[in-house]
Protein backbone atom coordinates (compact mmCIF):
# COMPACT_ATOMS: atom_id res chain seq x y z
CA UNK A 1 0.00 0.00 0.00
CA UNK A 2 1.10 3.40 -0.88
CA UNK A 3 -0.06 7.19 -0.07
CA UNK A 4 0.52 9.26 -2.95
CA UNK A 5 -0.23 13.18 -1.92
CA UNK A 6 -0.91 15.49 -5.41
CA UNK A 7 -1.09 18.80 -6.10
CA UNK A 8 -3.44 21.60 -7.44
CA UNK A 9 -5.02 19.30 -10.43
CA UNK A 10 -7.46 22.48 -11.62
CA UNK A 11 -8.98 20.52 -13.92
CA UNK A 12 -6.58 19.59 -15.87
CA UNK A 13 -7.64 15.42 -16.25
CA UNK A 14 -5.58 14.19 -19.07
CA UNK A 15 -2.14 15.21 -16.42
CA UNK A 16 -4.12 13.33 -13.32
CA UNK A 17 -4.78 10.44 -15.77
CA UNK A 18 -0.84 10.40 -17.02
CA UNK A 19 0.21 11.18 -13.55
CA UNK A 20 -1.33 7.94 -11.76
CA UNK A 21 -0.29 5.89 -14.58
CA UNK A 22 3.50 6.61 -13.80
CA UNK A 23 2.88 5.65 -10.42
CA UNK A 24 0.91 2.59 -11.39
CA UNK A 25 -2.09 3.40 -8.72
CA UNK A 26 -4.05 0.56 -7.60
CA UNK A 27 -6.85 1.46 -6.34
CA UNK A 28 -7.23 -1.82 -4.38
CA UNK A 29 -4.55 -0.98 -2.07
CA UNK A 30 -3.34 2.61 -3.00
CA UNK A 31 -4.39 5.89 -1.64
CA UNK A 32 -4.77 9.38 -3.36
CA UNK A 33 -4.62 12.09 -1.65
CA UNK A 34 -5.41 15.66 -3.61
CA UNK A 35 -3.76 18.72 -1.77
CA UNK A 36 -6.98 20.62 -2.89
CA UNK A 37 -7.93 22.56 -6.08
CA UNK A 38 -8.89 19.97 -8.14
CA UNK A 39 -10.63 22.01 -10.18
CA UNK A 40 -11.00 25.13 -12.86
CA UNK A 41 -8.96 26.85 -15.11
CA UNK A 42 -8.02 23.15 -16.94
CA UNK A 43 -9.73 21.67 -19.73
CA UNK A 44 -11.87 18.91 -17.91
CA UNK A 45 -12.64 19.47 -14.20
CA UNK A 46 -15.70 17.26 -14.69
CA UNK A 47 -13.41 14.57 -15.30
CA UNK A 48 -11.20 15.03 -12.08
CA UNK A 49 -14.60 14.94 -9.89
CA UNK A 50 -15.90 11.51 -11.92
CA UNK A 51 -12.84 10.22 -11.25
CA UNK A 52 -12.94 11.26 -7.48
CA UNK A 53 -16.23 9.58 -7.51
CA UNK A 54 -15.51 6.38 -9.37
CA UNK A 55 -12.80 5.88 -6.86
CA UNK A 56 -14.18 7.64 -3.72
CA UNK A 57 -12.46 4.22 -1.39
CA UNK A 58 -9.20 4.75 -2.36
CA UNK A 59 -9.49 8.76 -2.93
CA UNK A 60 -9.21 11.67 -0.50
CA UNK A 61 -8.56 15.56 -0.03
CA UNK A 62 -8.53 18.75 1.21
CA UNK A 63 -10.24 21.41 0.44
CA UNK A 64 -8.56 24.59 -1.51
CA UNK A 65 -10.36 27.82 -2.70
CA UNK A 66 -11.28 26.83 -5.92
CA UNK A 67 -13.32 23.94 -4.24
CA UNK A 68 -15.24 26.21 -1.98
CA UNK A 69 -15.60 28.64 -4.88
CA UNK A 70 -17.20 25.43 -7.06
CA UNK A 71 -19.69 25.14 -4.15
CA UNK A 72 -20.31 28.30 -3.52
CA UNK A 73 -21.37 28.74 -7.25
CA UNK A 74 -23.98 24.85 -6.75
CA UNK A 75 -25.28 26.08 -3.92
CA UNK A 76 -26.03 29.93 -5.27
CA UNK A 77 -27.11 28.60 -8.54
CA UNK A 78 -23.71 30.53 -10.02
CA UNK A 79 -22.25 29.99 -13.48
CA UNK A 80 -18.50 29.96 -14.47
CA UNK A 81 -17.44 28.77 -17.88
CA UNK A 82 -14.63 26.86 -16.39
CA UNK A 83 -16.86 25.20 -14.36
CA UNK A 84 -20.08 25.02 -16.21
CA UNK A 85 -20.13 20.95 -17.79
CA UNK A 86 -19.88 20.43 -13.39
CA UNK A 87 -22.77 22.93 -12.48
CA UNK A 88 -24.72 21.23 -15.63
CA UNK A 89 -24.33 17.61 -15.03
CA UNK A 90 -26.78 15.24 -13.62
CA UNK A 91 -24.17 14.26 -10.56
CA UNK A 92 -23.76 17.63 -9.21
CA UNK A 93 -25.32 16.93 -6.00
CA UNK A 94 -23.13 14.01 -5.53
CA UNK A 95 -19.81 16.40 -6.16
CA UNK A 96 -21.52 18.76 -3.88
CA UNK A 97 -22.18 16.14 -1.23
CA UNK A 98 -18.84 14.87 -1.44
CA UNK A 99 -16.82 18.10 -1.53
CA UNK A 100 -18.86 18.95 1.33
CA UNK A 101 -17.85 16.60 3.59
CA UNK A 102 -14.16 17.16 3.04
CA UNK A 103 -11.81 18.22 5.38
CA UNK A 104 -9.34 21.28 5.48
CA UNK A 105 -6.60 19.80 7.07
CA UNK A 106 -5.50 16.29 7.30
CA UNK A 107 -2.76 14.10 9.02
CA UNK A 108 -1.42 10.67 7.41
CA UNK A 109 0.89 8.71 9.57
CA UNK A 110 3.36 6.67 8.07
CA UNK A 111 4.62 3.58 10.61
CA UNK A 112 7.19 2.05 8.50
CA UNK A 113 8.69 5.61 8.96
CA UNK A 114 7.35 6.78 12.27
CA UNK A 115 6.32 10.05 10.03
CA UNK A 116 3.73 12.10 10.06
CA UNK A 117 2.46 14.41 7.16
CA UNK A 118 -0.08 17.52 7.75
CA UNK A 119 -1.63 18.19 4.69
CA UNK A 120 -3.65 21.70 3.76
CA UNK A 121 -3.91 23.63 0.66
CA UNK A 122 -2.10 26.65 1.48
CA UNK A 123 -0.05 25.23 4.40
CA UNK A 124 -0.15 26.07 8.53
CA UNK A 125 0.52 29.32 10.24
CA UNK A 126 3.33 29.33 12.53
CA UNK A 127 1.06 30.35 15.52
CA UNK A 128 -1.31 27.18 14.77
CA UNK A 129 -0.20 23.67 16.11
CA UNK A 130 -1.24 20.79 14.86
CA UNK A 131 -3.84 20.40 17.59
CA UNK A 132 -5.42 23.83 16.67
CA UNK A 133 -5.83 22.97 12.87
CA UNK A 134 -7.45 19.91 13.39
CA UNK A 135 -10.02 21.89 15.87
CA UNK A 136 -10.67 24.62 13.05
CA UNK A 137 -10.90 22.28 10.50
CA UNK A 138 -13.45 20.35 12.23
CA UNK A 139 -14.90 23.70 13.01
CA UNK A 140 -15.45 24.23 9.89
CA UNK A 141 -16.60 21.07 8.70
CA UNK A 142 -19.34 21.12 11.26
CA UNK A 143 -20.86 24.45 9.85
CA UNK A 144 -20.19 23.54 5.92
CA UNK A 145 -22.50 20.00 6.89
CA UNK A 146 -24.90 22.14 8.72
CA UNK A 147 -25.17 25.63 7.82
CA UNK A 148 -24.05 25.34 4.03
CA UNK A 149 -25.59 28.25 2.07
CA UNK A 150 -24.95 30.38 5.20
CA UNK A 151 -21.59 29.67 5.04
CA UNK A 152 -20.83 29.86 1.54
CA UNK A 153 -22.34 33.17 1.26
CA UNK A 154 -20.01 34.61 3.85
CA UNK A 155 -16.57 33.10 3.56
CA UNK A 156 -15.56 35.97 0.99
CA UNK A 157 -13.27 38.71 1.69
CA UNK A 158 -9.81 39.67 2.93
CA UNK A 159 -10.96 40.98 6.62
CA UNK A 160 -10.07 40.08 9.25
CA UNK A 161 -6.69 39.61 8.34
CA UNK A 162 -5.37 38.28 11.66
CA UNK A 163 -6.06 35.42 13.92
CA UNK A 164 -7.58 35.64 17.20
CA UNK A 165 -8.91 33.16 19.18
CA UNK A 166 -11.23 35.85 20.13
CA UNK A 167 -13.16 35.99 16.86
CA UNK A 168 -16.61 34.63 16.44
CA UNK A 169 -19.07 33.55 13.69
CA UNK A 170 -18.33 34.08 10.12
CA UNK A 171 -15.63 36.37 10.66
CA UNK A 172 -13.46 33.47 12.42
CA UNK A 173 -14.46 31.14 10.04
CA UNK A 174 -13.52 33.32 7.46
CA UNK A 175 -10.37 34.07 8.89
CA UNK A 176 -9.34 30.27 9.01
CA UNK A 177 -10.65 29.19 5.94
CA UNK A 178 -7.94 32.25 4.36
CA UNK A 179 -5.06 31.02 6.00
CA UNK A 180 -5.85 27.38 5.43
CA UNK A 181 -6.73 28.03 1.41
CA UNK A 182 -5.59 31.14 0.76
CA UNK A 183 -2.14 32.04 2.57
CA UNK A 184 0.96 32.99 1.07
CA UNK A 185 2.80 35.82 2.54
CA UNK A 186 2.46 37.23 6.38
CA UNK A 187 3.79 39.75 8.68
CA UNK A 188 5.78 39.39 11.63
CA UNK A 189 3.09 38.86 13.80
CA UNK A 190 0.94 36.93 11.49
CA UNK A 191 -1.80 39.08 9.58
CA UNK A 192 -2.07 37.98 6.11
CA UNK A 193 -1.01 40.11 2.74
CA UNK A 194 -3.45 37.80 0.37
CA UNK A 195 -2.42 40.53 -2.25
CA UNK A 196 1.24 39.50 -3.07
CA UNK A 197 0.90 36.00 -4.95
CA UNK A 198 4.41 35.83 -6.66
CA UNK A 199 8.25 34.21 -5.15
CA UNK A 200 9.18 37.44 -4.79
CA UNK A 201 10.29 38.93 -1.18
CA UNK A 202 8.92 41.95 -0.40
CA UNK A 203 9.75 44.47 3.06
CA UNK A 204 8.03 43.26 5.69
CA UNK A 205 6.05 40.21 4.52
CA UNK A 206 7.72 36.66 5.03
CA UNK A 207 6.61 33.53 3.09
CA UNK A 208 4.47 31.20 5.87
CA UNK A 209 6.99 28.63 5.38
CA UNK A 210 10.10 30.16 6.34
CA UNK A 211 8.04 31.07 10.14
CA UNK A 212 6.80 27.44 10.73
CA UNK A 213 9.11 25.04 9.81
CA UNK A 214 10.81 26.01 13.04
CA UNK A 215 7.98 24.27 14.69
CA UNK A 216 8.77 20.95 13.08
CA UNK A 217 10.11 18.02 14.99
CA UNK A 218 12.61 15.87 12.52
CA UNK A 219 9.81 13.32 12.21
CA UNK A 220 7.02 15.89 10.80
CA UNK A 221 6.74 17.59 7.36
CA UNK A 222 3.43 20.01 6.04
CA UNK A 223 2.72 19.40 2.64
CA UNK A 224 0.76 22.27 0.86
CA UNK A 225 -0.47 22.98 -2.85
CA UNK A 226 -1.87 26.47 -3.97
CA UNK A 227 1.54 28.68 -4.57
CA UNK A 228 2.13 27.89 -8.45
CA UNK A 229 4.70 30.71 -8.76
CA UNK A 230 7.41 29.08 -6.28
CA UNK A 231 7.04 25.44 -7.87
CA UNK A 232 6.99 23.64 -4.92
CA UNK A 233 10.38 24.84 -3.63
CA UNK A 234 10.51 26.20 -0.33
CA UNK A 235 13.93 25.54 0.43
CA UNK A 236 13.19 23.57 3.34
CA UNK A 237 13.10 19.36 3.74
CA UNK A 238 10.10 19.36 6.43
CA UNK A 239 7.87 21.85 3.81
CA UNK A 240 6.84 20.30 0.41
CA UNK A 241 4.93 22.33 -2.07
CA UNK A 242 3.53 20.13 -4.66
CA UNK A 243 1.22 23.11 -6.33
CA UNK A 244 4.05 22.82 -9.70
CA UNK A 245 1.59 24.98 -11.94
CA UNK A 246 0.17 22.27 -14.16
CA UNK A 247 -2.92 24.63 -15.49
CA UNK A 248 0.04 26.91 -16.29
CA UNK A 249 1.87 25.26 -18.46
CA UNK A 250 4.22 23.55 -16.27
CA UNK A 251 3.87 20.23 -14.03
CA UNK A 252 1.47 17.87 -12.43
CA UNK A 253 3.50 16.45 -9.26
CA UNK A 254 2.84 13.77 -6.76
CA UNK A 255 4.71 12.34 -3.72
CA UNK A 256 4.78 9.23 -2.55
CA UNK A 257 4.93 9.60 1.51
CA UNK A 258 6.21 6.13 2.18
CA UNK A 259 9.83 7.21 0.67
CA UNK A 260 9.19 10.90 -0.15
CA UNK A 261 9.95 10.11 -3.52
CA UNK A 262 8.68 12.74 -6.36
CA UNK A 263 6.73 11.92 -9.73
CA UNK A 264 6.00 14.45 -11.96
CA UNK A 265 3.91 14.41 -15.75
CA UNK A 266 4.64 17.35 -17.67
CA UNK A 267 1.39 19.77 -19.14
CA UNK A 268 -0.18 17.82 -22.10
CA UNK A 269 1.40 14.92 -21.54
CA UNK A 270 -0.37 11.76 -22.88
CA UNK A 271 -0.88 8.46 -21.81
Amino acid sequence: MAHYVIGDVQGCFNELEALISRVRFDPNKDKIIFAGDLVNRGENSLGVLDFCLKHKDSTHAVLGNHDFYLMHLIASNGDDEHLQEILNSPNVDKFFEWLKQLPLFKEIKISKTNESFYISHAGLPFFWSFEDAQLYSDEISFYLKNHTSELLGNIWGDIPDRWSNELSGYDRLRTAINYFTRMRFMDIDGALDLNHKDASSKKDLYKWFDLTHKNLNDNEYIIFGHWASIEGKTGLENIIGLDTGCVWGKKLTAIRLEDKKFFSVDRYESL
